[in-house]
């Protein structure tokens, strides 16, 4: 009969390397994607519109809008009205929210009207408003009386 604890060697050092894998995976991995907060874990680079009607006239969304000597992941490029959400790694539902555009905006509600607007997205009456979790190319319009 062969010597066999050559074979049990390596069997057991197999069993150690694969449940350290096993753990390794299950601690790095992050949160479930079952959490229905996540949006992602490898980032997103999305790009909702946005437009804002002041008693019926459009309002000029400002290019560069976040871009400084550090790029906010919220910002524009443009004076379109197109949003960029540039995102790298975790990515929360929270952090896509219209209320983050409008704090790296610098701009409240109240610049734009004295009452709550109206909202839509994608031509659907929607009531979240700051709130709303953007999506890529999703169509927001505010209307402010």
């Amino acid at each position: 009969m062969k010597d066999s604890k050559p074979t049990l060697i390596v069997i057991g050092v197999l069993v150690v390397v694969v449940g350290i894998a096993l753990v390794a995976v299950k601690v790095f991995s992050g949160p479930s994607t079952a959490d229905p907060e996540v949006l992602s874990r490898t980032g997103l680079h999305w790009h909702p519109e946005l437009t804002i009607f002041v008693k019926e006239e459009r309002q000029g969304i400002p290019a560069n809008i976040g871009i400084s000597a550090v790029h906010n992941p919220v910002h524009t490029h443009d004076a379109t009205g197109v949003i960029h959400l540039e995102m790298q790694g975790l990515v929360k539902k929270s952090n896509t929210k219209l209320g983050v555009f409008f704090r790296v905006w610098n701009k409240t509600f109240a610049d734009f009207g004295t009452t709550t607007p109206r909202m839509t997205v994608n031509g659907v009456e929607n009531i979240e408003l700051l709130d709303y979790p953007m999506k890529d190319k999703d169509k927001i319009e505010l209307y402010f009386e």
